[in-house]
């Protein structure tokens, strides 16, 4: 527990860091503004890490990171030039404005380029506890990497590792824009995970587990790591096919972050406006079953997507996108706005939080309301078509009889089309899995198509 002068003196350097960046900032904006351009945008970027890896008890790979980054937008009328450097010394920020500048003099105008609407930029700054800086050295990030690892190797059956690793960073940035706009951020992160193997020849299996938070507090202890991914790895023993054929679908949480990340994908606006997803013009319509909800909650405390502002200035806001089962909108920024006719969702860089709500037959163990299925952990491939829908992937798991978990799947292929398995989705269950940008639980798809032997 870090005592008040420590936090004082972190909260001090943090905001120094800040300001220097602020000051990068401010100084190519007016770089940019005198050298002709009409509108500038500018984020200047700070951060630093340790990762450590280790194998078998021995330590593989130690690294110390830092960066420090300016990327730089310019406009002269509706062209754009962009260009970024690494090294913030002010001689190299003014070549890099320059560079901008020349490069916008050479583009294409397209009437859909320029910032966001200076009425969206965001004006309040909560705090969304996002910053938890700790006391970690080599040392101690190695040993909770080689815990972490004992852990797993130490449960029998295991026969061999591919390691474990832990990382811990921060990264602060701040961006400013020709509106006056000037927004700062600063978070923290960090993560640990153990891949193991088990059995031998053509009936080895491996399988890992990870965690990754805001706060090296909140991260689960490295122990149960290493022995998730050993009871993981060894309930993989004895896999073999299902015979071809149409049956409940259950996925993992791990595996429906993925699969709703599809969905993610087909509304984005740069596949939108290619005309490049199955979904286009869909907005209004229903695609779920009426009890499904998707939120984006960016402003979640502690959340590992979360920011008050997007990537152009632009407040974010908690909103629906699947609402009774119908969607609700898109995820756009100012430019694909522009390009579909329609206004920003401040979602340029991506959706934040998005929360898969629990509801339908998931409850607390899908795999016994499920009866009869296969359960998928893990997928494969790249057999997904925004353009169509079509999906096609290759898939393991477990074979479900009688609402038990019965023995392990390898070798087969689940397949469909993402419209009607978004209509067949019949539970998401409430025990949520919250690391990384998307929240969900297990999710049940009543029929699917299942390719074996």
């Amino acid at each position: 527990m870090k005592d008040s002068n420590m936090v004082e003196q972190d909260r001090i350097d943090r905001e120094a860091e800040l300001d220097t960046l602020q000051t990068h900032v401010e100084h190519a904006l007016a770089r940019a503004t005198r050298g002709g351009a009409t509108a500038a945008e500018v984020s200047a970027h700070g951060s630093q890490g340790l990762a450590v890896s280790v194998r078998k008890g021995e330590v593989e790979t130690l690294e110390h990171m830092r960066d420090r980054s300016v990327s730089i937008t310019v406009y002269l009328g509706r062209c754009k030039g962009h260009a970024t450097c690494a090294d913030l010394e002010r001689e190299s920020i003014d070549t890099c404005v320059d560079r901008a500048l020349d490069i916008a003099r050479y583009t294409q105008e397209d009437p859909c380029n320029g910032l966001a609407d200076a009425a969206l930029m965001a004006d309040s700054f909560p705090d969304l506890d996002l910053w938890h800086p700790a006391e970690l050295d080599a040392r101690a990030a190695i040993e909770r990497a080689l815990a972490c690892e004992a852990a797993g190797r130490d449960v029998a059956g295991i026969t061999n590792s591919e390691g474990a690793n832990f990382e811990a960073g921060l990264g602060l940035s701040v961006y400013g824009n020709s509106h006056g706009f000037i927004g700062r951020s600063a978070g923290t992160r960090f993560s640990q995970s153990c891949v193991l193997v088990a059995g031998a020849g053509d009936g080895m299996q491996r399988d890992y587990s990870y965690d990754s938070r805001r706060n090296l507090a909140d991260l689960e202890p490295v122990e149960e790591t290493g022995a998730e991914a050993a009871r993981r790895t060894l309930a993989r023993l004895g896999a073999r096919q299902l015979p071809t054929g149409h049956m409940p679908v259950l996925l993992s949480a791990e595996v429906a972050k993925g699969f709703i990340g599809h969905l993610v994908g087909a509304i984005s606006g740069s596949t939108l406006y290619r005309n490049a997803s199955f979904l286009k013009d869909c907005a209004g319509e229903r695609l779920f079953p009426e009890w499904m909800h998707i939120a984006e909650r960016p402003r979640l405390p502690r959340g590992a997507g979360s920011a008050v502002f997007d990537s152009e200035g632009v407040a974010t806001r908690a909103r629906d996108i699947v609402s009774g089962g119908v969607l609700q909108g898109y995820v756009l920024s100012s430019y694909s706005a522009r390009r579909l006719g329609l206004e920003t969702t401040g979602n340029a860089g991506g959706v934040r939080n998005l929360l898969v709500e629990p509801g339908g037959r998931g409850g607390d163990d899908p795999v016994s309301g499920m009866q009869d299925g296969f359960y998928v952990t893990e997928v494969m491939g790249q057999g997904v078509s925004l353009v169509t829908g079509d999906y096609s992937r290759g898939a393991s798991g477990f074979r479900v009889e009688n609402g038990r978990i019965g023995h392990a799947v390898e070798e087969v292929t689940i397949a469909g089309n993402l419209r009607d398995l978004f209509l067949a989705i019949e539970g998401v269950s409430r025990r949520l899995d919250t690391r990384g940008n998307i929240h969900t639980g297990d999710l049940l798809i009543g029929r699917m198509m299942v390719a074996g032997s």
